[in-house]
């Protein structure tokens, strides 16, 4: 059985495209009961596919608008401790162990160049850090989404 049905993928569509809807607007635009969605989104937070609810902020706005990437190789049975390390760093936006160039992937907002030279250097600082990469990114080609995801899960689900 899949984790997300037809259902699931609408009404997680309608949280995406209408996040500040009542849970009472949301039960009747689905044309179902107001119990039946709160157990299906309790479902689906316990499950994990509902990870949040608050709002999604811009580092640019914030006054950082440089954001990198910055892959860290670190050094044998020292995964958990950079992790640790990078927990504490603020502009550590993200941080994913990863396959290929490096054991670390983290995405991080700066304020300048200049900011992130900084940072940098506080990664290389990090007990078990043995080298870092970075790469600026230029711009934006597709911001962070998932209800095209959401879709194509609801149309498999509903065909299968």
């Amino acid at each position: 059985m899949t984790a997300v049905d037809a259902l699931d993928a609408r009404i997680l569509t309608l949280l995406l495209e209408r996040p500040r809807t009542s849970v009472r607007e949301y039960a009747r635009i689905l044309g179902i009961a107001r119990g039946t969605l709160q157990a299906r989104l309790d479902r689906l937070e316990r499950d994990g596919v509902i990870t949040g609810s608050g709002p999604h902020l811009s580092p640019a706005a914030m006054g950082h608008p440089v954001l990198a990437f910055v892959h860290i190789e670190v050094t044998q049975g020292h995964l958990d401790d950079v992790g640790d390390g990078l927990a504490a760093v603020p502009e550590i936006i993200e941080a994913f162990s990863i396959t290929g160039g490096g054991d670390l992937m983290t995405r991080v907002a700066a304020r300048d160049a200049g900011h992130l030279e900084d940072v940098v250097q506080t990664l290389i600082q990090l007990p078990g850090v043995v080298r870092t990469r970075t790469e600026v990114a230029l711009r934006e080609r597709v911001p962070y989404r998932v209800l095209p995801l959401v879709r194509s899960v609801g149309r498999a689900a509903a065909a299968g």
